[in-house]
């Protein structure tokens, strides 16, 4: 009995260890995150009935802010712009308790919150109120990503190399924030259900493609394969390759064929320009896999960019470059993968990142949106302290890939694009996809002035027609927004020199 009556007490012993112990986690470790969610009934009830902190753009345009709904003292979220930033700026859903993309990472600065004391009157009663948050995204360029997109599928990115402010990050499919701002969880429900049948790709309309979707970059792959050779093996520069239509690689029968089966080669000065795919395939398989695949995860590749957006929603997805191990057995898709097909998969997010690299002398910066934290008050209350996120390449590296992209533009694949005086430099894509590659995504990305880069941007237009190219589908789109993008910086109206730019 006595045997008995003891493992009874060491199991209550041990109920109570358990409860005490989840009792701690909930209470200290896991409140900060309670505490912040959007699910918090306190949250969603301090959100209807003060108002919160305006977001707004880099020029001081309000993206989001609170307007009284004439019920009591309650506020609804606004969003002047409706779709132009909605993928980014995201929404406030009280109805469903949720918040998304910048309304969520901000939340604890948006909400109302207590306040430092300016006064002993104020020490004795705490003043709550929200902060606002200035991003570095500019309408403008917004404007012009959509626009120049017309309704179709696909993503833009424009950074700032040197600082890694996200001057502009535009997607489609997109959705008006201010329907799942209702009060109404049955308009919210109703609206929901309406956009998310309405993409013919299957893209979710409240997401961010230009984070969130992966996509083949073909031939924009070829700066990192690129890369590769700069670093590990710089001879291969200079290795001539057999000019010819197609590339059988070892173990395999089959031909990978130039593009439309037009012969190429030569080296990689020439290569790279013309976009030679038999010649940067043979390439790869000179570097090899680890060295490739070491190159590749340097730019950023099976990581996660740190942008400021939620965490633990699915709004940042990792590149893909397969492990070195993955081409033990399978050399012809180390072949394939120097060109951006096979299993490699890219964010527009991810490819802009590359093309800032190479433009910041071989530093990618950390992405952010926020640029500073403003108090109700106009105080400075917190500045985004850039920081280096990746460093592939060195400067002197880099400089040996840059005239490579420019030749891209003046007599390579994307030549009679861009404006001279904007000195671009450029790498154009093109992947086959879909099943029997009866399509194609089609990727440009570019930084300028070549010399002395201060915007870098990358462009990906996802199913597009098998007989579409990168240079023609995504090069317009790239070139109005370095011209937007440069306009800004020089302090001029950014519709772009080009009419075709104008929104």
């Amino acid at each position: 009995m006595s045997r008995r009556l003891s493992i009874l007490a060491s199991v209550i012993l041990l109920l109570f260890v358990v409860v005490a112990a989840q009792s701690a986690y909930i209470q200290y470790i896991h409140a900060p995150t309670l505490d912040a969610s959007a699910s918090n009934p306190r949250n969603n009830s301090v959100s209807s009935s003060v108002p919160r902190g305006e977001i707004l753009a880099a020029d001081g345009t309000i993206l989001a802010d609170s307007l009284p709904t004439g019920v009591g003292q309650t506020y609804q979220r606004e969003y002047p712009l409706g779709n132009l930033a909605a993928g980014v700026v995201g929404y406030v859903a009280p109805s469903i308790g949720t918040n998304w993309g910048l309304e969520e990472e901000y939340n604890s600065y948006l909400t109302a919150h207590a306040q430092p004391a300016q006064n002993f009157e104020q020490v004795l009663a705490p003043t709550s109120a929200a902060d606002n948050v200035k991003l570095t995204l500019y309408p403008a360029l917004q404007k012009i990503a959509q626009v120049a997109m017309g309704g179709q599928d696909g993503a833009a990115v424009v950074i700032e190399p040197q600082t890694g402010n996200v001057m502009s990050m535009y997607s489609n499919p997109t959705y008006e924030p201010e329907l799942m701002a209702t009060p109404s969880i049955t308009a919210t429900n109703a609206y929901y259900n309406k956009i998310t049948k309405n993409d013919a790709h299957g893209f979710p309309p409240l997401g961010l493609l230009a984070t969130q979707q992966t996509f083949p970059p073909g031939s924009t792959f070829k700066v990192i394969t690129t890369a590769a050779a700069v670093i590990y093996k710089p001879a291969l520069l200079t290795k001539y390759y057999p000019k010819t239509n197609f590339f059988i690689p070892p173990t395999s029968t089959l031909k990978l064929y130039n593009d439309g089966g037009t012969s190429c080669g030569g080296t990689v000065q020439e290569m790279l320009p013309a976009s030679c795919d038999p010649g940067y395939a043979h390439l790869g398989l000179d570097i090899g896999a680890q060295d490739m695949t070491q190159t590749a995860n340097a730019f950023g590749y099976n990581s996660t960019p740190p942008i400021d957006l939620p965490r633990y929603q699915p709004i940042v997805s990792n590149a893909i470059f397969p492990s070195a191990a993955s081409f033990k057995y399978n050399i012809p898709a180390l072949a394939y993968s120097a060109i951006g097909q096979e299993n490699v998969r890219s964010s527009a997010l991810q490819q802009a990142l590359v093309a800032a690299g190479i433009a910041d002398g071989g530093t990618i910066m950390t992405p952010h949106l926020m640029q500073s934290i403003i108090g109700t008050d106009g105080t400075l209350i917190k500045t985004y302290a850039d920081s280096v996120w990746k460093k592939p390449l060195t400067v002197a590296q880099a400089a040996v890939i840059v005239p490579l992209m420019e030749a891209v533009v003046t007599r390579g694949t994307a030549y009679g694009i861009f404006l001279a005086q904007d000195q671009v430099a450029a790498k154009t894509g093109t992947a086959q996809t879909g099943v029997g590659n009866t399509n194609t995504d089609d990727w440009m990305i570019a930084f300028a002035p070549a010399l002395h880069p201060t915007v870098a941007v990358a462009v990906v237009m996802p199913f597009q027609a098998l007989s579409a190219y990168g240079a023609t589908v995504a090069g317009p789109i790239v070139k109005c927004l370095i011209e937007g993008a440069l306009a800004i910086q020089a302090g001029q109206p950014s519709t772009g020199t080009s009419s075709t730019c104008s929104s």
